[in-house]
């Protein structure tokens, strides 16, 4: 196979010839994502690939045309941020959306911060990160704001976005932190209470003090 056939190939797009395999799809994405979470991007290669796979490299071509886009592909089987119930409060939704925080990195998340410092330079990866990591945390915001105004306090847009950009360095500190210690409940609550939320509410801060 040429390499001009894998470069040209758009990402995603699904090769001529027969079917490919579900299972074996499954199976090469679940090594990379084994390889990137305990050894990092650095070591993500089409040979480590096939050989903890059994399968051959054409297998892996014939799927993604570069390991970056195999990377990207992985990061949209994971969940990297949830949207978190409805605890009926800001603080209280926002101390939920963090609820990760009082945890070690999982495998996923691993896999992610694996891909930090590459994506500098990667625009494949970047994208990977921005689908897996910045919107599903740009829908919790916006969901969390969207309840505090159906209980009756709209927050300013503004604030909103914001806290958007807050919430998205804290989370690249937590993936690019070289000892990611968890942070205990009560300190995860101290941050809403002391950061995150006087970002929207800063009346309320005011009020209170």
């Amino acid at each position: 196979m040429a390499t001009t056939d894998l470069t040209q190939r758009p990402a995603g797009s699904r090769p001529p010839g027969r079917p490919l395999s579900s299972e074996l799809s499954d199976q090469l994405v679940a090594v990379a994502m084994d390889i990137l979470a305990d050894e990092g991007w650095g070591r993500l290669n089409s040979d480590r690939v096939a050989a903890r796979a059994k399968a051959g490299k054409a297998g892996i071509y014939r799927r993604w045309p570069t390991m970056a886009a195999l990377a990207r592909h992985a990061l949209t089987t994971t969940t990297l941020v949830e949207v978190p119930a409805d605890a009926g409060s800001l603080s209280a939704d926002l101390c939920g959306l963090l609820v990760r925080w009082t945890q070690p990195l999982d495998r996923a998340e691993r896999a992610a911060a694996s891909l930090v410092g590459a994506a500098r330079h990667d625009e494949e990866l970047r994208a990977g990160l921005d689908e897996a990591l910045l919107r599903p945390l740009g829908r919790a915001v916006r969901e969390i704001a969207s309840r505090e105004a159906a209980r009756g306090h709209e927050l300013p847009a503004e604030r909103v976005a914001l806290l958007g950009s807050v919430l998205e360095a804290l989370w690249w500190q937590r993936y690019t932190s070289f000892a990611v210690t968890p942070r205990s409940t009560t300190e995860v609550e101290q941050l809403v209470a002391d950061v995150l939320v006087p970002i929207v509410e800063p009346e309320r801060v005011a009020a209170g003090s």
